[in-house]
């Protein structure tokens, strides 16, 4: 199957490599190459013609045309620089193709084949070509020939007959032989064997028993189905060539006849007692095979269990004690965060936002006012955060199609007019631009993910005198979306949300942690995270968006999915 694959692969190489050329938006020189919707018809020997033209007509003179076969390489005629090449030509059509030329300025050209063969029937593709635009057009050539009168011959006796052949040669394609009696009744049982010499014309052979002895002549007709030209031949059988019947011929027959049937009553009932002592070894042999199978496969299962197990444990001691390096789950990550109950401050809520009774989701209101003088339509979370290990969640509707932010900003940032969410001026967040999802940096960093985000987990992680970090992570699959580095000199920051048109819903996600889960106060962050175990950062290196954060292919945490790696 491989091997099939690289093959059809291998043959398309020059026009995937042609198609790579092509430009990539509208130019003044495109065109449409149109064919013969219908197959042509060529006589063996003769001459045929295989038309094809653009749309809108156009001088083709300076063009490049080329006819080939099923595959690009196979090049039946190739004009270009005005005037045939034949480095690229199959050897079957040298000396055997032309150029009508008559009409190239008008958008007509048309490969002319001489003394046309076999080998000519089958699919054409012509493909014209200007400077770095071509288009192509199918169209069918079959060819017919009718070879020579069908010979007709009595063979000799056979069985309750006699057996009469019919050869013919020279046809293509295939022919369609038929027998028939003198009374035009088609003979349905015959049989016919088919050969193709080396030019690919075929040859016919057809055997027929004639036991009617009252038949007289029988026809023979081979029939071209592309033509629907046939020749016929017919040849006489007198009656006195068919084999007399013998008196006691019936009487015999019958006696056989029942000597078969009781020669094979006994060995089907033999045969049936061996198969199923046969059958029934085979089935404690199964039987046998199922236990020894069943219990290989216990034991190798307690044993991939306790392997993974083993490895779970110890992928989960590397990143306990190296998770602030760690941009790796979600799941495991907010084992080490407290989940932080945000609600929205309809106070810092722009005009044109409505906030819910819960304070919990955020939208555009029925009527609103747009334009440059309204601003940027974002509202803050209530509560300081000074300093800890927090998360929240917030869910953007599968409904919403316009752009928005998420993230946290200072609290003594200018949010009146229009403005940039960007680090230096206090805000972190990421945010859907378009139809991407980027970073909110000077560079509008583009994000590419496994999945488009609908839950975005927002972790904050402020330690006192030490520089700190946002990260965010798709809550769907779990996976890391962006993080960015936050300066000790911070300060106080809020949580930030921006929403830019009206199909926009977002709403801050309930979250119950878990009863074994120890609360992390926000301002005093657990002494475990402050002072986190010493270990190797042998084969660790740098992530995206924070320095000696842990990549996603070379982390020794990856080779299982978030869901296996938790029992």
């Amino acid at each position: 199957m491989e091997d099939r694959c690289r093959h059809s692969l291998l043959s398309h190489l020059p026009s995937l490599l042609l198609l790579f050329q092509l430009p990539f938006a509208g130019s003044a020189e495109e065109f449409v190459v149109i064919g013969p919707s219908d197959p042509i018809v060529a006589m063996l020997g003769g001459d045929v013609m295989l038309p094809c033209h653009l749309s809108p007509a156009m001088d083709m003179e300076n063009m490049e045309l080329r006819w080939f076969r099923s595959k690009f390489s196979e090049a039946a005629f190739i004009y270009q620089n005005q005037q045939e090449q034949r480095e690229e030509q199959l050897a079957q059509y040298a000396g055997r193709t032309s150029l009508v030329k008559d009409f190239l300025t008008q958008g007509e050209a048309a490969m002319r084949i001489h003394k046309v063969q076999a080998f000519d029937n089958g699919l054409y593709t012509c493909l014209f070509r200007k400077g770095n635009f071509y288009e192509e057009a199918n169209l069918e050539l079959m060819v017919a020939g009718v070879g020579s009168a069908p010979q007709v011959r009595i063979q000799g006796p056979e069985e309750d007959g006699i057996r009469v052949m019919c050869m013919a040669s020279g046809w293509f394609p295939k022919p369609q032989v038929q027998w028939r009696a003198l009374s035009g009744e088609k003979f349905l049982m015959f049989s016919e064997t088919y050969a193709q010499d080396a030019e690919g014309l075929y040859s016919v052979e057809a055997a027929l028993v004639v036991r009617d002895s009252s038949s007289g002549n029988v026809t023979c007709s081979v029939l071209n189905p592309i033509l629907g030209q046939e020749k016929v031949m017919a040849i006489f059988i007198p009656e006195p060539f068919f084999p007399q019947t013998s008196p006691w011929k019936p009487a015999f027959m019958v006696t056989l006849t029942v000597l078969t049937l009781l020669i094979f009553g006994a060995a089907y009932y033999t045969k049936r007692e061996h198969t199923a002592k046969q059958q029934e070894r085979q089935e404690r042999e199964k039987l046998h095979r199922d236990k020894e199978e069943d219990q290989q496969t216990k034991e190798k299962v307690l044993k991939d269990r306790g392997e993974l197990q083993a490895d779970l444990d110890w992928r989960k001691s590397v990143y306990l004690s190296a998770w602030r390096k760690a941009q790796l789950y979600a799941d495991w990550r907010k084992k080490m965060f407290q989940a932080l109950s945000v609600t929205l401050d309809p106070e810092s809520a722009h005009p044109n936002l409505a906030v819910s009774d819960e304070k919990t989701s955020v939208t555009w209101k029925d009527t609103c006012e747009i334009g440059e003088e309204s601003g940027v339509p974002s509202i803050l979370g209530c509560g300081a955060i000074t300093s800890g290990c927090c998360f929240w969640e917030v869910e953007i509707s599968k409904r919403s199609r316009g752009e928005w932010a998420l993230g946290v900003c200072r609290g003594d940032v200018n949010r009146e007019g229009w403005y940039k969410e960007l680090p230096e001026k206090g805000f972190w967040a990421v945010g859907k631009y378009g139809k991407s999802l980027c970073a909110c940096d000077r560079s509008g960093t583009q994000l590419s993910l496994r999945q488009f985000p609908h839950r975005i987990g927002i972790f904050l992680d402020l330690k006192e005198g030490e520089e700190g970090e946002v990260s965010f992570y798709n809550m769907t699959d779990g996976s890391h979306i962006f993080s960015f580095s936050l300066a000790s000199s911070s300060g106080t920051l809020f949580p930030y949300f921006r929403l830019s048109s009206e199909d926009v819903f977002l709403t801050i996600c309930s979250i119950v942690s878990g009863p074994a889960e120890t609360p992390v106060p926000l301002n005093n962050p657990p002494s475990s995270l402050e002072e986190p175990m010493s270990l190797s950062e042998e084969g660790f290196s740098s992530g995206s968006g924070v320095d000696g954060a842990l990549p996603g292919a070379e982390s020794p945490l990856l080779s299982c999915s978030p869901e296996a790696m938790f029992p």
